[in-house]
Parts: structure tokens; sequence; C-alpha cells
């Protein structure tokens, strides 16, 4: 079997390796994603790629592995950065690292790979399990690391090619592993944040394309103005940090786009805006679309925490939307977020939250 693997440079990615090699993997060729847009954020932050290049070639070498550069930076601007910076303007809460997944490492990648390897593996926490003809996305056993939420717009054509060698593992013991092969990045942290930003602060990302504008800041309730922002779309629903504000805790509930008011609660009145309800759009199914009638699960952000729920037709007659009802309110609620769907251990899909999310 000939296996292309996505090696960034970080710990999880490199166990990923090694794995294969362990499992008696010969045909092995390590792709490094060069996606990073330094040349034009140069002047705000330094993007690590370069350090990640040489951890990568460190591991490649000790490992006996080839390592080829792929440039996808336009690709990555075309397919992931133009859509986020869309959903900005909106002001909605967008969530590039899913479109990442399906559009450069299993979509621009697949397309330069072609067919000249049998299977592409990654440092994902997530499983795959083959039934018949059907590939079923499946959680990891850490709930902490597992990445179910950022995969849940992959294709059965795109399961089909992906490997996940690590996906079964905690993460204490791809550490663990890491040691015992005394890996160059064996206590290197584990990257956080947006997958293309590197060491560039979001918000300075945010403001290099979309600039500043100064507008208010709202007190829900009693229409009193509070303070000033610098653009609403620095901020996102269910935020809490970040504005400025005396006498909090605060809470951002809603947004004005037009007149580019940021609306804020308290903690208290912001838990009575929590919503249970709320539409879906822009479905992607990994396989059949589940019944209405199945006891389902949700995540509406990525981490451990799942909520039951149920999802039903939502009448609208626009075709491909759903209504979600959530066992718990949640006031994280926002537009533009993707709301990720499971049957226990199985991750069904995801949908966009849209803009009409019905309050409960």
């Amino acid at each position: 079997m000939k296996i292309a693997l996505l090696l960034s440079g970080g710990v999880d990615s490199s166990t990923a390796l090694w794995r294969l090699k362990e499992a008696g993997q010969q045909d092995i060729t390590a792709y490094y994603l060069k996606i990073w847009l330094e040349d034009e954020l140069s002047y705000i932050g330094a993007c690590p790629w370069e350090e990640d290049l040489e951890f990568a070639r460190a591991v490649c070498a000790q490992a006996g592995v080839p390592l080829k550069i792929v440039s996808l930076q336009l690709e990555y601007y075309e397919r992931v950065v133009s859509y986020a910076l869309a959903e900005l303007r909106e002001g909605r809460t967008p969530s590039p690292d899913i479109f990442c997944n399906q559009r450069i490492k299993f979509g621009a990648f697949f397309d330069h790979a072609g067919e000249s390897f049998d299977k592409v593996a990654t440092g994902h926490y997530a499983q795959i399990e083959e039934q018949g003809c059907t590939y079923l996305l499946k959680r990891a056993p850490d709930p902490v690391k597992d990445q179910t939420y950022f995969l849940s717009h992959l294709s059965q054509q795109q399961l089909a090619r992906a490997l996940f060698p690590i996906g079964g593992m905690m993460k204490a013991d791809v550490r663990a592993m890491a040691r015992r092969l005394s890996l160059p990045n064996q206590d290197r942290r584990d990257s956080q944040g947006i997958c293309f930003l590197g060491r560039i602060r979001y918000p300075e990302f945010v403001r290099h394309y979309l600039g500043e504008r100064e507008g208010r800041i709202v007190e829900l309730e009693t229409g009193a103005v509070l303070g000033t922002h610098r653009g609403y779309w620095f901020h996102t629903i269910g935020q809490r940090s970040g504005l400025g504000l005396g006498n909090g805790p605060w809470y951002v509930v809603r947004k004005d786009t037009g007149e580019n008011v940021v609306y804020v609660s308290h903690s208290a009145r912001a838990g009575e805006r929590a919503r249970s309800r709320f539409r879906i759009g822009r479905l992607n199914w990994i396989g059949a679309a589940p019944m209405e009638t199945q006891d389902l699960q949700l995540k509406i952000r990525h981490g451990p925490e799942l909520t039951r729920c149920r999802i039903r037709p939502d009448g609208s007659g626009e075709g491909d939307t759903l209504t979600v009802e959530m066992e718990r309110p949640d006031r994280g609620v926002a537009p533009g977020q993707f709301a990720v769907l499971y049957s226990q251990e199985v991750c069904l899909g995801s949908g966009m939250i849209l803009e009409d999310a019905c309050e409960s």
C-alpha cells in the first residue's frame, strides 16, 4: 500500500508516521503542506512554517522517509480564507478549520496527489470504520482531543482514502510513544487556533483584511450605550472577554451589521436568551441522513461536550434545512457556526447554523 502522510512538524502527525512504520508499512512519503500566509501578513507576526519544516525534516530523517513540500497557499486563500472573510463581513462566526480539512488536506492535496497513493494519512484524533461499502467516521477515545467536529464535512469518497493512525490513542499515549522513540519534537507544544494563522493573533488577521470601524456597544435590555468597539466583525455571539467593559461579566448576544452595533447583556440575562432550538442549512451527511425519530447528540463547538438533541424538517419550504432541538439550552448558538450531529460514537455530518435561529 502506498501512503502519503501529511506531516505538520507537530508531535501528532510525527507519531502517526511511526505508527505506520511500526505496523509494517514501507511505502510512505511524507508531505509538508505550505499554507501559511506569511508573505502578506509578515508585518504583524511571524509564521512558524520554517520551524515546522525543520522539525518535519528531522522526523523524516530519523524515520528514513522522504519528505516533499507542496505549496497550497493560493488554494487555501481561495477555498478557506475567502470563506472566513465573507462570513465575518456578514456578521457570522466562521469555522475555517472544517473547510481546511474538506477543501485542502482531503481536497486540494487529493487533487495534487491524484491516484498515486492508496491512502492519505494525518495526525487527526478520529477513527474510520468500514461497514460494507460505507465508511463511518467515529469519535476518538480521547474526548478532549477528538477532532471529528473538524472532519464533519468529509464525504464518503474522502473517508475511503483517509487514514488516522493515532485516532484510537489517548494524547498521553501519543506523548509517551514520542518519548519512547526520542522524536525531536516529543515535547513540542500543540498548536492552537486557526491553522493558517500560526503565531499571528486572530484580531490582527481580521484587522488586516477588514480594517476597523468604530461602533457602539449597547446593553440589550436598556438600550444604554456602554462603550465602543472597532467593528462588529471582531466579536462573536457568546463572547465574554475582550469587550473592555466594567461591571461585568458581559456577553455578546446580538449584532446589527447594518448599524455596526454590538449588543451585550449580563450573564444572568444572557442565560435567559440561551437557545435550545435553531435551524441549520448547507447540510453534509457523511453517510445516510438520520431519521427524525432518532435520538442524536450534538456539538456546536469543538470540545468534549455533547448535548442530546432531535432534528426535524423546519417546514420553511427552503429544502435542505432542518430544525434542531437541544435537550439543554446554550447561549453560544451563533449564526455561521457548524452544528455537528452524532449517533453515539458515529459522526453523522454537520450543518451551518442559520441567521434566524429560534429562541427557546
